[in-house]
């Protein structure tokens, strides 16, 4: 029963990030820098993570991707391969700010600009490897950085406030 009931809550939050990750991909957003995004997706990856660990949030966040540029067209295009490389270094890194959050060291805010300046700046080093462009490291990822802060903020505050509002479905399911 325990599987079914996760089962069936991770389907749930793959279909918000999935739904957020489309919605997103295909509203124009006025930031000085061409192809930067709020990333908000990744709210989903993160509660996923507080709820369930890394196996779970790596799912959520593969699958989005895969999903995500079917949907929207861009599968196995350029995109493609900066949105999953930044989505799995991403998660990656923010295992590792998970486990100091775990142990109260840091705050999810934290841990979530730590993702967005991973996803960041492993996507600007894929396109500046595709594109044999190292000026992308040096001129683009400053910029993408400045926005990454601010943008990882808001996720953080966002997956803060959603597993406080969600504290008694998280200790229910830990529970089970």
């Amino acid at each position: 029963m325990k599987n079914t009931k996760q089962l069936t809550h991770l389907a749930m939050l793959l279909t918000f990030a999935l739904v957020i990750h489309v919605v997103e991909a295909a509203i124009p957003i006025p930031l000085a820098v061409p192809g930067a995004k709020l990333g908000l997706a990744n709210v989903i990856t993160l509660l996923t993570f507080v709820i369930y660990g890394l196996k779970p949030a790596m799912f959520i966040a593969v699958t989005r991707t895969l999903l995500g540029s079917m949907f929207s067209g861009t599968f196995m295009g350029f995109g493609f391969y900066l949105s999953f490389s930044g989505a799995i270094i991403s998660t990656l890194v923010m295992a590792v700010g998970m486990y100091f959050w775990r142990r109260g060291n840091v705050s999810l805010v934290a841990v979530s600009i730590l993702g967005a300046v991973a996803h960041n700046t492993t996507q600007v080093a894929v396109a500046s490897y595709v594109m044999a462009n190292i000026n992308l490291m040096r001129i683009y990822l400053p910029l993408l950085l400045l926005i990454a802060i601010p943008t990882g903020f808001f996720t953080g505050l966002a997956v803060n406030y959603s597993q406080k509002a969600l504290a008694n479905v998280i200790a229910d399911i830990k529970n089970k």
